[in-house]
């Protein structure tokens, strides 16, 4: 694993600040998802690609039991229902 030497203290809520540098040469932007892993005691994190989990579109994505679906196929799915 490579050291950025980059180091940040963890604030009375459990939060830190991600280097704009970092972000930048991750292409992280503001609201982005990231996934965190445990790897033995390390801690990784992972900018995550979202996709709707029925067609894997990635526009226009809404929560729906803690799934990720697009509006096109909720649509669809009431138009079965009714």
């Amino acid at each position: 694993m490579k050291s950025t030497g980059i180091f940040r203290r963890i604030d009375s809520l459990g939060r830190f600040v991600l280097p704009k540098e970092l972000r930048k040469s991750l292409n992280i932007h503001q609201n982005d998802y990231l996934q965190i892993f445990l790897d033995g005691e390390n801690i990784v994190l992972q900018k995550s690609q979202l996709s709707c989990i029925l067609c894997n579109g990635m526009d226009d994505l809404v929560d729906f039991q803690d799934k990720k679906v697009c509006r096109n196929c909720l649509l669809q799915i009431r138009n079965m229902t009714n």
